[in-house]
């Protein structure tokens, strides 16, 4: 396809960090000591804070211990959740849940929503997307859900064009007009924020772009709407949902304490993905 440039670059030590991360990525900050308490995965950052807002909430309210477990890469929580090293995460959007379950055929599911973190395009080298010159190099996501999300985002803005039967899961195999010639280069999610210099803009998600200060209203060049379909989900096994805990875990999650807890750490940068 003559019309697109495109790049993918691996991320070496991946698969042999998804082996092992969940025994120890960045250790496990358990809420007590009890052999009895869920284990609940989550992106290690504001994410896990989340979590650990909900912890207090559910031990205090609903009698319900629970330790986290942070990480490091979107991967591996899924993964440890399907082989019981976990019992519950919340860090991941339905697209890319539906995509880890076709592609795994894990034996998980959404119970309940958490927020929507609108993902931006950031830059140092442009003030504006008017900038953004002929040939630029281009940084998304490599996972296929945040990729396509990224896609569907620059399509909106007219930087490209798409197969219109290309749906959610778009990629750059799906480019059908690119005037501009842009390098769409592909990484690690958690690789695009450092990764900056050497590009014109990136994708970052609200996660990796708030370890850096960074703010989709503030400093994104190119901002997604509030009304995104990509609500972050609670997910646990299949066979656990009719499970009491998981009841308490939700509404531990969705409680004021995190609504405060979202707006200290995001400021206007989330939107409540559930009916309060």
């Amino acid at each position: 396809m003559g019309i697109l440039k495109y790049k993918k670059i691996k991320t070496w030590g991946l698969g042999l960090f998804s082996g092992l991360a969940f025994l120890f990525v960045l250790g496990c900050q358990p809420s007590s000591e009890s052999s009895d308490a869920i284990k609940v995965g989550a992106i290690a950052g504001p994410e896990a804070e989340l979590l650990f807002a909900a912890q207090k909430v559910a031990l205090e309210e609903y009698d319900l211990n629970f330790e986290i477990v942070e990480f490091q890469d979107y991967v591996t929580p899924n993964t440890a959740l399907a082989d019981g090293a976990l019992d519950a995460n919340a860090y991941q959007h339905q697209p890319f849940l539906d995509e880890s379950i076709a592609a795994r055929g894990f034996a998980i599911e959404s119970v309940a929503n958490t927020f929507v973190y609108p993902i931006a395009f950031y830059s140092d080298k442009l003030k504006s997307i008017e900038d953004l010159p002929d040939g630029a190099k281009v940084g998304v996501p490599n996972d296929p859900s945040n990729r396509g999300r990224t896609l569907l985002l620059m399509e909106q803005a007219g930087l490209i064009e798409l197969n219109p039967n290309s749906g959610l899961l778009a990629d750059v195999r799906d480019v059908e007009s690119n005037p501009k010639q842009l390098e769409i280069i592909e990484l690690d999610a958690a690789m695009l924020a450092r990764s900056m210099r050497d590009l014109d803009m990136a994708a970052i998600n609200t996660t990796f772009a708030s370890q850096l200060g960074l703010k989709a209203g503030v400093d994104g060049i190119l901002v997604e709407s509030a009304e995104s379909p990509y609500v972050n989900l609670i997910v646990v096994r299949s066979d656990d949902v009719d499970e009491p805990w998981v009841g308490d875990l939700i509404k531990s999650y969705q409680s004021q304490a995190v609504i405060d807890k979202a707006d200290e750490l995001f400021k206007d940068q989330y939107v409540i993905g559930w009916s309060e």
